[in-house]
């Protein structure tokens, strides 16, 4: 379809050619019954001309293009109506390309409220991160330690923030598998989760930005940036997006652990029961380990579901461990709701980055 669309901009742009043509008497041009003058001859190579630098910043995904594209339907129709008889047909075009670039505009306003949120994040100073070490990890149990050895973040920087990457399939219950692409930030000082995914939905593009901070707890789903299908804040929200945060920072921030917002119960040689508390909100959860010392799986019994917006067990198995910029993390993970009728595997994802105290977005 991008490609589609490009030729599309293309060929509507190369049309407006003739319009020049016409008007500085380059050929026949029998299309135009109606003289045009050489002015407005200048206004048709002008949309020529935009229309084609169009094209290149749709395909090189430029910021620019859709409000440049806007102009150029705006400019073009104008055009047209001055040719009515003539030209008519390239009211169908401009309708096709000003959808895309409303569309498009769209996109990246939703997704620069996630950026601006992130970069707000981001201008809180940072800490000058210290050096974990064997004695942070004496108030841990002895499997959450051999863990945090295992992954390496020992003789490492302590974490205060971290991005990832994420590809992967979701689903709801009763409906197909959808691909997405994610861009995650992760603060740990203030605990803030900003969470950015792009998907599409039966073929149409559909973005989700999850919004949990110190304070509130969002999550906004929107088709083709413009119709929302999802808007929550509701206060079950907050526990569950608590829930996950602590998630994130068992399964990709394990040196975030010694955090002592924390409290910890040994259960046995390779499980412990965690229990965070965010400013009153607690939520606990139950880690297994195996032998090597892999985090295995995390469940929960305090997240809510969105859709029943009802409190049920939930789990997070992770597998496939990999040397991922100097630690070793699991790259896939499950998430998985067991309800009373049954497990329901909702989300499958996989890491492609993972980056700890980034600087800037």
């Amino acid at each position: 379809m991008r490609i589609v669309l490009v030729l599309l901009i293309i060929l509507h742009g190369l049309i407006h050619f003739m319009g020049f043509a016409k008007a500085f008497q380059f050929g026949e041009m029998a299309q135009f019954t109606k003289e045009i003058s050489r002015p407005m001859g200048i206004l048709w190579l002008l949309a020529a001309l935009l229309f084609l630098v169009t094209a290149i910043g749709f395909f090189l995904r430029k910021d620019w293009w859709p409000i440049l594209g806007i102009i150029m339907v705006v400019l073009s129709q104008g055009l047209i109506f001055t040719t009515w008889a003539d030209a008519k047909y390239g009211t169908i075009a401009n309708a096709i390309i000003l959808g895309a670039a409303i569309i498009g505009q769209s996109n990246l306003t939703f997704e620069n409220s996630f950026k601006e949120d992130v970069a707000s994040a981001m201008s809180v100073v940072a800490p000058i991160p210290e050096i974990l070490n064997e004695k942070d990890l004496e108030p841990l149990p002895e499997c959450v330690q051999n863990y945090l050895r295992y992954v390496g973040a020992v003789g490492k920087p302590k974490v205060y923030n971290m991005k990832i990457v994420f590809t992967g399939e979701m689903r709801d219950k009763g409906k197909d598998w959808f691909h997405f692409t994610s861009e995650q930030y992760n603060f740990m000082d203030s605990p803030t989760r900003l969470f950015f995914m792009k998907a599409k939905i039966m073929g149409l593009p559909t973005n989700g930005y999850h919004k949990y901070t110190n304070e509130t707890a969002s999550m906004r789903i929107k088709l083709l940036s413009l119709f929302s299908v999802v808007d929550l804040s509701e206060p079950e929200l907050y526990p569950t997006e608590t829930v996950t945060f602590f998630n994130d920072l068992c399964l990709f921030a394990p040196a975030a652990l010694i955090d002592d917002r924390i409290t910890w119960e040994t259960l046995d040689a390779l499980s412990a029961k965690a229990t965070f508390n965010n400013k009153g909100t607690t939520i606990s959860a139950i880690l297994y380990f195996n032998e090597k010392g892999q985090l295995v799986n995390f469940v929960s019994n305090d997240r809510y579901s969105v859709s029943e917006m009802k409190a049920f067990p939930f789990s997070t198995p992770a597998s496939n461990y990999q040397e991922v910029n100097g630690y070793k993390l699991p790259n896939y993970g499950e998430a998985i709701w067991h309800y009373p009728d049954g497990d329901f595997v909702y989300g499958k994802f996989r890491v492609k980055d993972v980056v700890y105290n980034v600087l800037s977005p």
